[in-house]
Formats: C-alpha cells, structure tokens, sequence
C-alpha cells in the first residue's frame, strides 16, 4: 500500500462519527470535501445517483441515507444547508458513482468495499464467539483503545492518567472510581477490573474510551482539568443514554466467575489478546 492510500484511509476514519448507540456514520458535506469536490451541487449529484442506486437494489433507503440539516453562519445571518448522515455502505455507493477520473475517488471504492465487507465478516464470527471469547476481543479493543486516549490525553495536557480515567469511571458509573469498582466486584490483590468485565461491560466502557478520545480530538481540548471534565461528561451520556434505551447499569452487570488471566493460564481458550483471531479471520490468513 503505498503512501497515499494510508493517508487517504486515514482521512476516511478521521471524518467517521458514532451516533449516541454507538453506531458509525459520515456527514456528506464532511465526505463531499475529502473527495475533491469544490461544489455541493455537483456533489449532491452524485449523492442522488447513490441514492437510486441504492433503492434499485431493494435496500432500506433510511439505513444507509438520512437527511440532516444544520445551521451555518454567512456573514451576519445564518442559514440552513442541507446535509445527510450516510452509512459505510451509503458512502461506498456514493464513491461508486463519483468522478473516476479522481484518484481519491478510486481509493474511497476500495476503502469502503472493503470495510463493508469486512464489518459483515466481523458481525458474522463475533456472533459465534462463546461469552469469554467475546471478552477476550473486547478486552484486546478496550487495550488499543486505552492506548489510543492515553496518546490523544497526553496531548491535551493530561499528566495524572489515573486520575482522568477515574473522571471516566465515575462518569459511568455513577460516581464509583476504579478501586471502588475493585472493592465491588471482590477483586484480588492487582487484579484488572478490565480483566473481570462480561462483554457487555466491555463494550460499554469501549464506547466510552473511543467517544472520549473522539471529543478531545474534535473540540481541540486542552489543559488537564478540561481533559478530565470531558472525560466525566461522555461517561455520563452514555449512561444517560443506556438508561435511556432501558439497558442494565453497569455496575449492574454480572461479573464473571473467572478473569481473563485466570482463563489464560489454564488454557480454556485460545488467547485473542496477540492473536486477534476475528481479524485474521475476516483478512483470511
């Protein structure tokens, strides 16, 4: 892959969203720029032939285009200009029908034909995995993930790591740091509250990790206290938002009766933490 391509798919992850389920999606006026087109209205040319495109193959319209309107500033008055939020799918029709002639619009094909693919191939052997299996993926997700924020914390001006994860902890989960979650669940001595989550509570505090990284980025924030303020208030949302939806707490959720390591050492399964089985599976080695 040569160097354009992975700045290309690097502009296509950096312009992704994740909506309050946590699901992905793209903003066309955000797309319509990284693949070089100077006018919206030959852009949203483009948008309507992917929009027949995908109704003339009997696929739910709504799931992959929805209209999104917002408020911009032209001078001393505002106005409304329209906007949609698309699917990975959505987009890949999109880059399908766009000028062929641009290079960008070749490398949007392949990034989206593949990831579309890939994410079906995910969906398909996440759904075979056992509940500690699960664990093991989410677990490896939540490591990289961490990883991810502690660069983008650090950034900001973030010194004290423990105390803006525990901002995200108490966010969460309604004001219990992370040794208040360790006395909880009867952990042992150095044992990783990471380590002895179900899948679900993984993926929740994923969500929280990934959002919280996403924020920093997007609204440039800086300085330690802001940092930890941010990570406080995505937490919080996303408990709002499972309370919401009429989904089990986190602190609700069951702890399993065997950490990873504990499972890791008597070989009950095969470690995903290096292996990332899903992911050699989906690239097929």
């Amino acid at each position: 892959m040569n160097d354009l391509e992975v700045i290309n798919e690097k502009v296509f992850e950096d312009i992704k969203h994740a909506d309050e389920n946590g699901d992905e999606y793209w903003l066309a006026r955000e797309l319509q720029k990284v693949l070089d087109y100077k006018e919206w209205r030959k852009f949203k040319g483009v948008i309507d032939k992917a929009i027949n495109a995908c109704i003339n193959s009997n696929v739910e319209l709504l799931d992959h285009f929805v209209g999104a309107a917002k408020m911009v500033q032209t001078g001393d008055s505002w106005r409304e200009v329209k906007d949609y939020k698309l699917s990975r799918y959505g987009c890949y029709l999109i880059a399908q029908n766009g000028d062929s002639r641009k290079k960008v619009i070749a490398l949007a094909q392949t990034y989206f034909a593949v990831q579309t693919r890939k994410q079906e191939l995910l969906e398909q052997e996440y759904n075979k995995l056992s509940e500690d299996e699960k664990r093991f993926y989410q677990r490896s997700l939540t490591r990289k993930g961490n990883y991810s924020l502690n660069q983008t914390a650090k950034h900001a001006g973030v010194k004290n790591f423990d105390k803006f994860h525990n901002y995200g902890y108490k966010g969460l989960y309604n004001g219990e740091t992370a040794d208040d979650i360790f006395k909880r669940k009867g952990l042992r001595y150095r044992e990783d509250i990471l380590d002895n989550m179900c899948s679900d509570e993984l993926i929740a505090n994923l969500f929280r990790i990934s959002q919280t990284e996403q924020k920093l980025k997007n609204d440039n924030i800086k300085g330690e206290g802001n940092a930890n303020i941010t990570h406080y208030e995505v937490a919080k949302k996303i408990r709002n938002t499972i309370k919401e939806l009429g989904g089990t707490m986190p602190e609700d959720l069951p702890t399993p009766n065997k950490s990873l390591k504990e499972l890791e050492k008597k070989n009950k399964l095969k470690t995903l933490y290096e292996t990332d089985v899903i992911s050699e599976e989906v690239a097929g080695k």
